[in-house]
């Protein structure tokens, strides 16, 4: 990832590198236990579902969880990775 570009914010970080338009979500161990770790990726690929419409490809994309994603709603993690999305320049429409 050295050419690319990490965005940070508070339940999520986003790192974007010209790539085929892959997308990963991570949720390490700081995160919690795995029951934990599985409801943030979930929350992720929920939040990636509403705004991937929005979304230009062309960029590998990687969504790594913060611990504060444990006390977030669904939408908030949407808002926040479209956020990211946008400020992450060149990636959303």
């Amino acid at each position: 990832m050295d050419s690319g570009r990490r965005t940070i914010g508070e339940l999520v970080v986003a790192f974007v590198t010209p790539g085929d338009g892959r997308v990963a979500f991570v949720a390490g161990r700081k995160v919690g236990k795995a029951v934990q770790r599985n409801r943030a990726r979930r929350l992720m690929r929920a939040a990636w579902n509403d705004v991937s419409t929005d979304v230009r490809m062309g960029s590998d994309l990687v969504f790594v969880a913060r611990k504060a994603i444990l006390g977030a709603r669904s939408q908030q993690v949407a808002a926040e990775i479209a956020d990211l999305l946008r400020r992450s320049k060149g990636v959303s429409a």
